[in-house]
């Protein structure tokens, strides 16, 4: 499956690295949380080799909150910190998952990350993070994306990851 980078997408690691992890994901997922030191440690093992590629997929039907945490990523990577809001949005998942006024906690993030507040709360809302985000979404529903977690290797779904050494062994299959 050819799946192209496009120049909205959110990239962890060096392009010059053969190798792409596509990640879909969705921050208010428990199972995409329990992941994120998966793919940290893949990033990191293979760090010349491997390159990560996030994609927003909201199970919106489910997570009410997933929608605008992935706002709120856009919205600090306007200000060159997608990373970190992601890494925070995953480490404080349990405090703000179930939270009925997430705007509130979002912005005690953004202080937290030292981003100007105010820019932040205007990108949170703006029609280009939301359509970055739909255009993420469409692309997963065009790759048969049907749960979060769901990762590709140079285009080829993996499927059943449940350990490090399951995609070490992928990676190495490509690296031969």
């Amino acid at each position: 499956m050819d799946v192209a980078l496009t120049s909205s997408d959110q990239i962890r690691g060096s392009l010059d690295a053969k190798i792409m992890l596509l990640e879909y994901s969705d921050f208010q997922c428990p199972a995409c949380k329990a992941y994120e030191p998966l793919v940290k440690k893949v990033l990191e093992e293979y760090s010349d080799e491997v390159f990560l590629v996030y994609r927003h997929f909201p199970l919106r039907q489910t997570h009410e909150n997933a929608q605008l945490s992935a706002q709120a990523a856009e919205a600090a990577g306007k200000q060159q910190k997608f990373w970190e809001m992601h890494d925070l949005l995953f480490i404080k998942q349990e405090e703000w998952a179930e939270e009925k006024d997430f705007s509130v906690k979002l912005k005690s993030y953004a202080e937290e990350l030292e981003l100007n507040v105010d820019q932040f709360e205007k990108d949170l809302e703006s029609d280009e993070g939301k359509r970055k985000i739909d255009e993420d979404y469409a692309s997963g529903l065009k790759f048969n994306v049907n749960a979060t977690p769901t990762f590709f290797l140079n285009g080829k779904k993996l499927e059943n990851m449940r350990s490090f050494n399951d995609f070490k062994r992928e990676i190495e299959n490509l690296l031969r």
